[in-house]
């Protein structure tokens, strides 16, 4: 029986990362002034970085959300652990778009909403960076 549970829990668990990983792209695309979707189609290559970067650092944070030793400790729920799993989606979202915004107006140098719309690789792979290196630093905190 509790094999059936465990992979209740799994089945559970990872249809909500699906879900909120979809949705993290989605808002992160509202950010970045570009549409996603289309500028996939035509191979920018910069979008597809920086959506691989939403992707992992949500699954990062979510991980780590999961496997807290804290909410291990306290046996927690199933509503609970969804909806911790939840609050840590939602800080993770605000703290990639603020760090997408931080670089966007400390950087005067080049725009990084045209080099990003341009398909400049680079571009999307700092702010590939960025995300999976803020989601390291949520992770670490969530432990």
């Amino acid at each position: 029986m509790e094999l059936l549970i465990e992979i209740m829990y799994v089945a559970i668990y990872s249809a909500l990362g699906i879900v909120l990983m979809v949705l993290g792209n989605f808002l992160i695309d509202l950010v970045v002034p570009c549409h996603f979707p289309t500028e996939i189609k035509k191979g920018n290559q910069a979008v597809g970085w920086i959506s691989a970067g939403s992707f992992i650092g949500i699954g990062i944070i979510l991980r780590t959300a999961i496997m807290s030793p804290a909410s291990q400790a306290i046996k927690e729920s199933l509503l609970s652990g969804i909806l911790n799993s939840v609050l840590y989606f939602v800080l993770g979202i605000l703290f990639f778009s603020l760090g997408y915004v931080v670089v966007y107006f400390l950087n005067r140098r080049y725009n990084l909403n045209e080099e990003i719309g341009s398909g400049n690789n680079a571009a999307g792979i700092m702010v590939f960076g960025i995300f999976v290196g803020l989601a390291l630093v949520i992770s670490g905190v969530i432990c």
